[in-house]
């Protein structure tokens, strides 16, 4: 063999091994689907559809947990409309709920407007409750002139402080509204154990947590024999005056610009600190008026647990409602209707917190039927 037939056998045999390695390190490619789901952030609002289905899809699931308690779910149902809107008794005591729920709705849409995440309305409510409590402990005596209008400013003075609360850290210091808010439902509730619990509590009240029952001078007047009370028309002047706001006024047109854009609305030379600061007063000054209506016009007194949760279920009937506000209305009034009517089935064996099971349940189906408008199909390149 020559030596150049001897070279080239050694390069060929040399250069085998680097392909074979070659030919080993290659992977079998994944499996790609020919089409991908994505969140677009720029996706358009709901059908109006997603609000009714997920109120049915609400009542199916829970329906199935009612049947695996041995109940039959329609019976359920039925009990629960017949205890909220089957008779005066029922449809007052329906109404008396949804006023806490209106008010704290209105606060919490206003400040949805503009993008700002207030679900501190608990403590906004149970702040503006302390306060117009505050004015029967320190001015008993007052005739129901002074007293009454003097509860009304001090509940919601009270509101609007615990708003701005959240609002000042939010616009000078960048913290996060969610947190700030939260974190302050816990102090207002803090701080009204304490009281009643404490310095406010009845001397003659057989241990119980409260204060002294208020006099006829400091309890919101009602409609006849029921429980509704002087509350209602505070709600009800409360939608009529936001529904025109954000309708015929230049701030309202600012506010509804804040929140499909805030740089087009800075661009605009709109100061949107300014806007938060004042939606944030008018937003915990609604849920402080919302406290005082209740220990008024329904308690009588200032007590330990005053609000079932007024101020969490007011985010679940804003986001019901779509922060308009005729659905607020109507939210407000089914919501009402739930508490009502988780009191009705406790008579056939059911806990009253069926009534938060649906309301939870709802929540969930509205967030999913939010998610599911921005869900995009996207083909694979």
């Amino acid at each position: 063999m020559s030596e150049q037939q001897a070279a080239g056998t050694l390069g060929r045999e040399g250069a085998s091994p680097p392909v074979r390695a070659r030919n080993k390190q290659k992977s079998v490619s994944p499996l790609r689907l020919p089409f991908r789901l994505e969140i677009d952030p720029a996706g358009k609002e709901s059908p109006w559809w997603v609000t009714p289905a997920a109120v049915l899809l609400a009542l199916l699931v829970c329906g199935v947990f009612i049947s695996l308690n041995g109940m039959n779910p329609f019976m359920v149902y039925s009990k629960m409309v017949q205890g909220a809107f089957g008779s005066t008794f029922g449809l007052t005591e329906t109404l008396v709920k949804a006023i806490p729920l209106l008010l704290c709705g209105l606060g919490v849409s206003i400040a949805y407007r503009i993008a700002v995440w207030n679900i501190g309305a608990e403590g906004q409510f149970i702040a503006g409750a302390m306060a117009a409590t505050a004015v029967t402990v320190y001015f008993p005596h007052l005739p129901m002139y002074v007293s009454l209008p003097a509860m009304v400013v001090a509940g919601m003075a009270a509101g609007g402080v615990w708003g701005l609360l959240t609002a000042i850290p939010r616009t000078y210091f960048q913290v996060n509204e969610l947190i700030t808010s939260l974190m302050l439902n816990y102090v207002a509730l803090l701080a009204l154990n304490y009281v009643v619990f404490g310095p406010w509590k009845d001397p003659k009240g057989f241990n119980f947590p409260g204060t002294p029952m208020f006099t006829a001078a400091q309890t919101l007047p009602a409609f006849g024999t029921s429980r509704l009370h002087m509350g209602l028309l505070f709600a009800a002047v409360a939608v009529l005056v936001y529904a025109f706001v954000m309708k015929y006024t230049r701030w309202g047109y600012e506010l509804r610009l804040i929140g499909a854009n805030a740089e087009a609305a800075r661009n605009a030379g709109i100061r949107i600190s300014r806007h938060v600061l004042i939606v944030m007063a008018i937003s915990g000054g609604l849920a402080g008026l919302a406290g005082m209506s209740e220990v008024s016009g329904v308690a009588h007194r200032l007590m330990y647990g005053i609000s079932p949760g007024y101020g969490y279920t007011a985010i679940i009937v804003a986001w019901l409602a779509k922060l308009g506000p005729i659905g607020l209305v109507i939210a407000s009034v089914l919501f009402g209707g739930l508490i009502v009517g988780g009191y009705s089935v406790q008579t056939i064996g059911l806990p009253s917190s069926t009534s938060a099971m649906l309301q939870g349940a709802i929540l969930f189906f509205l967030i999913a039927g939010g998610m599911a408008g921005k869900l995009r199909i996207r083909r694979n390149g």
